[in-house]
C-alpha cells in the first residue's frame, strides 16, 4: 500500500523558492500518477501540479504556471514540487497525492492515497 509523505515546507518571503518533496515510504507508487494538490484556510482543496507514472506529461494550475515545476525520480520513489516566486496566495498547506492509475487527474476524487501536508507560508 503506498504511504506517502511530505517533506520541506517552511515560512518564506515572497519571491523566495522552496522545494517541496514527496516519498513513498512503501516504495510502491513508481507506476502511479501523483499531483501536488493545497488547501488555504477556509477554501476547497484546489490541484496545483500532476505528473504522470513516467515523467513525461505534466499539467499545471494556471496560476501556478512558469512558477512551479513538478519532477519525479522513480528510483527514489519520490516526487517534487519546485516552487520559485512564491507569493503569499501561495500560503497552503500542501499535499501530495497518488492515484490508482498511471496518470494524474486534477479531481481530488481520482486519487486514493494521500500524505498528511506540509505547511507553506509566505510573507508579503
Amino acid at each position: 500500500q503506498v504511504q506517502l509523505v511530505e517533506s520541506g515546507g517552511g515560512l518564506v518571503q515572497a519571491g523566495a523558492s522552496l522545494n517541496l518533496s514527496c516519498t513513498d515510504s512503501k516504495r510502491t507508487f513508481s507506476n502511479n500518477g501523483v499531483g501536488w494538490f493545497r488547501q488555504a484556510p477556509g477554501k476547497e482543496r484546489e490541484f496545483v501540479a500532476g505528473i504522470n507514472w513516467n515523467g513525461g506529461s505534466t499539467s499545471y494550475a494556471d496560476s501556478v504556471k512558469d512558477r512551479f515545476k513538478i519532477s519525479r525520480d522513480r528510483y527514489k520513489n519520490s516526487v517534487f514540487l519546485r516552487m520559485s516566486n512564491l507569493k503569499p496566495d501561495d500560503t497552503a498547506v500542501y499535499y501530495c497525492a497518488a492515484a490508482l492509475r498511471a496518470s494524474f487527474s486534477r479531481s481530488t476524487s481520482d486519487y486514493r492515497y494521500w500524505g498528511q501536508g506540509t505547511q507553506v507560508t509566505v510573507a508579503s
